[in-house]
C-alpha cells in the first residue's frame, strides 16, 4: 500500500466508491502483497471450527479467502466496494460456493459473525471514520467474536494509507473490545517488517456501544472538553469522538438516554447530539 500516493489531504478526492474502482480499474494496488499476509496465515492455522462465519472487509484480492477455502472454510464472506473487483471475485470463485463475495458499504452491511479479518481494511479508511469503525465491528460481531488481523504502528506523510500507533488503538477500541493481543508482528512480509501490530480484539458482550451525530464542535479543545463530560457520566466507559467533531461513539454498561447525553452537553447551547441511525 505504500505505493499509493493519492490522498484526501493532497487532492481532495473523497476515499468512495468511484475512488477505490478507479484503483482497481488502473490496477494502481501497492498495498497487494500477491500472497495471504503471514501473520493472519499463521492464526488462521489455530482457528478449530472450520464452520465458523468470518467476513473479510475491504476484501482486496482475497488471498486470505483463497487460504481459508483451502483449509477447508465452509462460511466466508467478502465484503468490497468496488465494483470492477466484485466482478473479478465472481468469477475467481463462481466454482467455491462456500465463499459469498459482496458489493456493498461496511458499513451499511448486515449479518453476524464469528471473526472478521482486519487486512488493510482501517489504514485504507480516512481517519474521521474509525470511532464509526468501532461501532460497526461490534455490531456484526457475535458473541465472542473478534476481529484479528494487522494495523499499522506507523505514520504516513500523506494516505492511504493512514497509520496510527498502540496507545491510540487501546485508547479507540477500549470498552468495546477486550484487548486480549497488539503486539508487534514477529513474521510480517520483508517490507513492513516492525510496523504492524497483530490484533486480536474480543467483542464486550457486557457493554453497549452506540454511534451519535454530534453538531457545534470547531476545535479540538472542545473536543477533549465534550468528551470528559461524557464520560463523566455513570455507566459510560469510553468515549471517542472523530477527528472532524461529527460523530462520537459511547461505549456503556447501559445505553445512557439521550436526553441525559444532551443535557450534559447543553453548558455550550450550539452542541448538539443525535443518535445515528
Amino acid at each position: 500500500m505504500e505505493d499509493l500516493n493519492c490522498c484526501v489531504t493532497s487532492c481532495d478526492k473523497p476515499l468512495d466508491q468511484a475512488y477505490w474502482d478507479a484503483q482497481y480499474k488502473a490496477k494502481a494496488t501497492g498495498w497487494d502483497l500477491g500472497i495471504v499476509s503471514p501473520p493472519i496465515q499463521e492464526f488462521v492455522d489455530t482457528i478449530q471450527d472450520k464452520n465458523s462465519a468470518i467476513l473479510i472487509p475491504g476484501g482486496g484480492n482475497s488471498y486470505e479467502a483463497e487460504y481459508l477455502l483451502q483449509q477447508g472454510f465452509t462460511n466466508i464472506s467478502v465484503i468490497d466496494i468496488a465494483p470492477t473487483l466484485i466482478a473479478v471475485l465472481k468469477q475467481k470463485f463462481v466454482n467455491h460456493p462456500n465463499v459469498k463475495i459482496i458489493l456493498g458499504d461496511f458499513f451499511e452491511h448486515q449479518g453476524q459473525y464469528d471473526w472478521i479479518i482486519e487486512q488493510t481494511f482501517f489504514c485504507a479508511l480516512p481517519p474521521t471514520m474509525r470511532p464509526k469503525y468501532v461501532w460497526k465491528m461490534h455490531q456484526l460481531l457475535a458473541p465472542k467474536g473478534k476481529i484479528v488481523g494487522l494495523l499499522f504502528n506507523r505514520e504516513f506523510e500523506e494516505g492511504p494509507p493512514f497509520g496510527g500507533n498502540k496507545v491510540e488503538y487501546i485508547n479507540l477500541f477500549s470498552g468495546a473490545f477486550t484487548i486480549q493481543k497488539m503486539e508487534i508482528c514477529h513474521n510480517s512480509v520483508a517490507p513492513r517488517a516492525n510496523s504492524e501490530l497483530f490484533i486480536e480484539l474480543e467483542k464486550n458482550t457486557a457493554t453497549e456501544v452506540h454511534l451519535y451525530n454530534f453538531e457545534g464542535i470547531t476545535c479540538s479543545g472542545c473536543k477533549a472538553t465534550v468528551s470528559e463530560k461524557l464520560a463523566e457520566i455513570d455507566s459510560v466507559i469510553n468515549v471517542n469522538m472523530n477527528t472532524n467533531f461529527t460523530e462520537v461513539i459511547i461505549a456503556s454498561e447501559k445505553e445512557v438516554a439521550l436526553q441525559k447525553l444532551q443535557d450534559t452537553v447543553s453548558y455550550e447551547e450550539k452542541y448538539k447530539i443525535i443518535k445515528a441511525n
